[in-house]
């Protein structure tokens, strides 16, 4: 059953059109000026067959993007990943290294909650600033920009499709 959803999984470009897109970009840049870190958004609609049929979940595959869109490499491993996998409808938090003994794993799942809610009213691009909001209010909390501190993009704001 899994493998059909993956299958058969919801176009995540019919949930999140380009000026979607855009808007959670423009999200990104603005909140990423009231903090150090580094903010990345990826959604994927299903995971391919072999990996369906391997019992990779989306812990693992956020893991995967968390490490393929290079989040993890910013100086002050201070990046974070809001992944969602469409066809398990599961919201996943990866952060690095920076937060370890900053930010509780409880913390980490108030934000998935914050998205999920907005996700089940059926507002994706709404539950996707929401998490930012949120993401963003924790990182301005542990990495805030010191005054006159320039702001280094050391990731793309543009959100990923993968």
């Amino acid at each position: 059953m899994r493998l059909l959803k993956h299958l058969f999984a919801p176009s995540a470009r019919r949930l999140f059109p380009e000026e979607s897109l855009r808007r959670i970009a423009a999200a990104i840049a603005a909140s990423e000026l009231r903090h150090s870190g580094e903010i990345c958004f990826a959604v994927e609609a299903g995971l391919p067959a072999g990996a369906v049929w391997a019992g990779r979940q989306a812990r693992e595959a956020a893991l995967h993007a968390f490490a393929q869109l290079r989040v993890w490499d910013t100086q002050a491993n201070n990046g974070v990943l809001l992944y969602l996998l469409l066809a398990d409808h599961r919201i996943e938090v990866v952060a690095d290294r920076g937060f370890d003994g900053r930010v509780s794993a409880e913390q980490w799942r108030g934000v998935c909650q914050l998205v999920e809610d907005r996700l089940r009213a059926g507002e994706a691009e709404a539950a996707v600033l929401a998490g930012v909001e949120a993401l963003s209010a924790l990182l301005a909390q542990h990495y805030p920009r010191g005054e006159g501190e320039h702001d280094v993009n050391e990731l793309p704001d543009l959100p990923h499709i993968l």
